[in-house]
């Protein structure tokens, strides 16, 4: 609503609690395409600006397993707009703390961000510190209410008629980004979003 001014600058943090089962490795497109995608969705939405390059680098330091299976399990890519504007992400298929999500947003006038979500918000504050509960450890748990969100949207848009959010094109638009990261991270060079 134009509170922190023009976006120029995002920070997306997305790491799983731990990897998956191979035998998923082996059928999920890889990392950006099962992963990532939901992450270039979000800068796509954020930004209010098509995508224009795609660079990063990745490498396997959670399970040489998957590396094995020709996947990355560690990642850091860098978009931008044709504008200038930029994203980073950061991936990782480990975060032993939990299920690891979290979003800046700097603006001309500000920042926005939204932080982890845990099952409890309990804080203990003593004079060995604060604690707090641990996040969530599964994406069904952190994004119980996004789901059901989205059913509902799809269902309203189903009896009222009214084209969904997001769109056949949001989500090809998602895959050409995965697309391109996989290519910059294999010829490591910054790729052009066409």
């Amino acid at each position: 609503d134009g509170r922190i001014g023009d976006v120029e600058m995002m920070t997306i943090v997305s790491r799983d609690p731990g990897p998956p089962p191979a035998e998923y490795i082996k059928v999920s497109g890889g990392m950006f395409r099962d992963m990532t995608i939901h992450d270039f969705d979000m800068a796509r939405f954020l930004l209010g600006e098509e995508i224009a390059t795609v660079s990063g680098t990745a490498s396997v330091l959670v399970n040489p397993e998957i590396g094995e299976l020709g996947d990355y399990d560690s990642a850091s890519l860098v978009l931008a707009t044709a504008s200038g504007r930029q994203c980073v992400i950061s991936n990782s298929r480990r975060a032993a703390y939990g299920y690891d999500q979290r979003i800046e947003v700097l603006g001309s006038l500000g920042s926005v961000s939204a932080e982890n979500q845990r099952p409890v918000s309990i804080e203990i504050a003593n004079k060995d510190g604060y604690t707090r509960p641990p996040l969530h450890d599964f994406f069904m748990t952190r994004y119980t209410a996004a789901y059901a969100a989205e059913i509902s949207a799809f269902i309203d848009s189903i009896e009222n008629d009214t084209a969904p959010s997001p769109s056949i094109a949001d989500g090809l638009m998602a895959l050409a980004l995965a697309d391109a990261a996989v290519r910059a991270v294999k010829e490591q060079k910054t790729i052009a979003v066409g």
